[in-house]
């Protein structure tokens, strides 16, 4: 488990060098599964319908309840990994 707290938090440092920001949806994946890596299920109230970029994180989050914390560490780090190829190609 240790291994895998490094390379989550390696992951994090590694999506600031991006030189591509990502696209809006790979944005949102990081986003949730970040969350649900360190605060567990969404909880409060669903964003009103006017608040689009906070129901869209909300929304992304709520899709992962249930995750465990280690297997949405190591879907941010598999995003990250794939970003990260994507931009060397």
């Amino acid at each position: 488990m240790a291994d895998l707290q490094a390379e989550f938090e390696q992951a994090q440092k590694d999506v600031e060098t991006l030189s591509t920001r990502p696209s809006n949806a790979d944005l949102l994946a990081l986003y949730a599964h970040y969350k649900q890596a360190t605060v567990g299920d969404v909880s409060g109230k669903r964003p009103g319908v006017t608040d689009f970029k906070g129901r869209a994180k909300y929304d992304a989050w709520a899709k992962l309840k249930g995750m465990a914390a280690d297997k949405a560490k190591q879907g941010y780090v598999t995003k990250v990994g794939a970003l990260l190829d994507a931009e060397r190609d």
